[in-house]
């Protein structure tokens, strides 16, 4: 195995961390803001208030992007065993 082949499966590993974790990300990021404003226009200031959503809208987007996550995940893992006779080869 040399040097590039580690780094290139270094490389897909983290593109696909990224790419899966995206959605949860951008889902937080998004009710945190409404909330963030909410919070602002009607000054209360309760942290329940802002973390209660985000864990309502990641437990949603888990169930609405999650098999499509999976999908992700056992393909890329799948790719990954296939290319191991390759690699010692």
């Amino acid at each position: 195995m040399t040097p590039t082949t580690v780094i290139e499966i270094g490389r897909n590993a983290i593109e696909i961390t990224l790419l899966i974790s995206a959605p949860l990300f951008l889902a937080a990021l998004v009710t945190g803001l409404i909330v963030s404003i909410f919070q602002a226009a009607t000054q209360i200031n309760e942290a329940t208030l802002s973390f209660v959503p985000k864990l309502v809208v990641i437990f949603i987007t888990m169930i609405v992007a999650g098999p499509w996550m999976i999908a992700v995940m056992t393909d890329y893992m799948r790719r990954l065993y296939e290319s191991i006779p390759g690699m010692i080869g």
